[in-house]
This record gives C-alpha cells, structure tokens and sequence, in this order.
C-alpha cells in the first residue's frame, strides 16, 4: 500500500475518513513500539539502580 494508485484507488472505492483512519493506526502503531521499546529499556534500568 504505497504508490500513488493504491491510495487513489482507496479513496474512491472506501472514502477518505476509512483511508485515512487506516493511514493514522499504521502510523500511531509504529510510535506505540517505539513507546514499548522505550519503557521495556527503563524497566530494565530500575530494576538495575534497585539491585545495586
């Protein structure tokens, strides 16, 4: 789901607020992992400061 043509072939068919949803929970799904990856690492860093 990259080109140009996939994108106008979306929005004719399912409209523009369905395209647009998807194109928004694919971007906020990315930012969440890196949220994830983040707070697994800070996890990891108190449970080291409390041990030592």
């Amino acid at each position: 789901m990259g080109t140009d043509a996939d994108w106008v072939y979306l929005i004719s068919n399912f409209g523009f607020p369905i395209v647009m949803t998807i194109y928004l929970l694919i971007r906020f799904e990315k930012k969440l992992e890196r949220l994830t990856v983040g707070l697994d690492y800070l996890r990891e860093v108190i449970v080291q400061k409390k041990k030592g």
